[in-house]
């Protein structure tokens, strides 16, 4: 059974709340802000794995086996 004297404190506590509370000011509150600090975690971690494994990634490119070391890369220039 829940403890009564937190429940007491509640309902005394509430009414004081109300009555600091501007009805015509919205804010995003403690909700909001752990939504917000759980996404900035989410996209921290994201890009800490892109990294790793832009890390492990090669971007030299292996030479045609097709092309002779003679012929040049380039098209021919137009006449």
């Amino acid at each position: 059974m829940p403890d009564m004297s937190a429940h007491l404190a509640l309902t005394q506590l509430v009414p004081f709340a109300a009555e600091e509370l501007d009805k015509n000011k919205v804010t995003p509150g403690v909700l909001g802000f752990v939504v917000f600090a759980a996404l900035a975690l989410a996209v921290w971690l994201l890009m800490k794995s892109m990294n790793r494994h832009m890390g492990r990634v090669s971007f030299e490119e292996a030479p045609d086996p097709t092309a002779t070391p003679d012929t040049p890369s380039a098209a021919p220039a137009p006449k």
